[in-house]
């Protein structure tokens, strides 16, 4: 079976490791003969027993902690102690999504799943991932980068949310949801503007468009890439789609297929599959994008989406008909072709 010569990485330094975790728990009970290995917020690797990983209850809420002691010291050396294998990336934000691990792997001419080194690094950046698309002929919604000045940056969330009334201010790198605020009256500004002062991350404000909320996943296949059914985001009045929306499903309903008209799913789509191979992407993705009065709008892709038992990617996947078994079988054979046709790089 393939997943007798798979590893399970999870985990990393990422605030999304908590759903790192859920996903990696879908993954081993799918790929029912893989090995798990759990990277800690302090570098070193943990080898997983698979009943530990399914036993770990309420994964995005709390941290897995793993038994016994380290494995290895380091990634690198985990990696070096078995380079034979696939190694499937449950991992999310970070290292793990930025491409770092990815250039590892790469280096090592090791199988991995998920979009390579190039591709991860400019997804992973959502003003590149923006200026990509765009000139790709898709529609963005208005934005600027803010200042790390504080002043300058709360004069630019004012010029901002006069401009479009409403504005999301969000990490230029990271995702789940995370550290993203929401502008829609003066006095939402201050808030924002220190939660963005004490990030010590780079942020941008982003003009508010409104629209229905799709996200659609695009996955490669022997015929090339193909987009996967639209799943729509409904909010309840007064709530934002944030992290306990997402992954607690406070205040959201995810309806997959989506129930819009086709015209406006197969468009979406559309995008979805635009964005993937402007960006390179090879092995699966995930779009998220609204659909406002003058047609969609891009926001940003997910290089590894959630695989969690309730993610979008798995819920578009059972739309279409592919189980999680073949869809999984399917990325750990690109990743080996992937390795195969890869020339040999300097170590990193």
């Amino acid at each position: 079976m393939a997943g007798s010569w798979v590893t399970i990485l999870f985990g990393g330094t990422s605030n999304e490791r908590r759903v790192s975790v859920a996903s990696a728990q879908n993954v081993a009970s799918v790929l029912d003969e893989a090995a798990a290995w759990f990277l800690a917020p302090n570098g070193a690797v943990f080898e997983v027993e698979r009943a530990d990983l399914g036993k770990c209850e309420r994964p995005f809420e709390r941290d897995f902690v793993p038994l016994g002691p380290a494995r290895f010291a380091t990634l690198v050396e985990a990696l070096e102690s078995a380079p034979g294998r696939v190694y499937f990336l449950a991992l999310h934000g970070g290292e793990g999504e930025d491409g770092t691990i990815q250039r590892m792997l790469e280096a090592r001419r090791i199988a991995f799943t998920g979009p390579g080194a190039e591709a991860s690094a400019r997804a992973f950046d959502k003003e590149v991932a923006k200026q990509v698309a765009n000139a790709a002929g898709l529609r963005i919604a208005r934005s600027v980068h803010l200042s790390s000045r504080p002043d300058l940056m709360r004069q630019e969330l004012r010029d901002m949310l006069a401009l479009s009334g409403r504005t999301v201010v969000k990490p230029v790198a990271g995702g789940s949801t995370l550290g993203v605020h929401f502008i829609f009256r003066p006095e939402d500004l201050e808030p924002a503007a220190r939660a963005v002062e004490t990030s010590g991350e780079g942020y941008l404000a982003e003009e508010f468009v409104e629209g229905i909320e799709l996200t659609v996943g695009v996955v490669d296949g022997p015929r090339g890439a193909r987009a996967l059914p639209a799943t729509e985001v409904r909010l309840d009045p007064g709530r934002a789609f944030d992290y306990e929306g997402k992954y607690l499903g406070k205040g959201t309903k995810e309806i997959t297929p989506a129930e819009v008209p086709q015209d406006v799913a197969r468009t979406a789509q559309d995008v979805a599959l635009r964005a993937h191979i402007a960006l390179g992407c090879e092995g699966y993705s995930r779009t998220d994008i609204i659909v406002g009065r003058g047609g969609p709008v891009f926001l940003e892709l997910n290089t590894l989406p959630g695989l969690t038992r309730m993610s979008f990617v798995p819920q578009q996947l059972a739309a279409e008909g592919t189980t999680m078994l073949q869809f999984l079988e399917g990325q750990i054979g690109i990743a080996r072709a992937r390795r195969d046709r890869q020339p040999q790089s300097g170590i990193v």
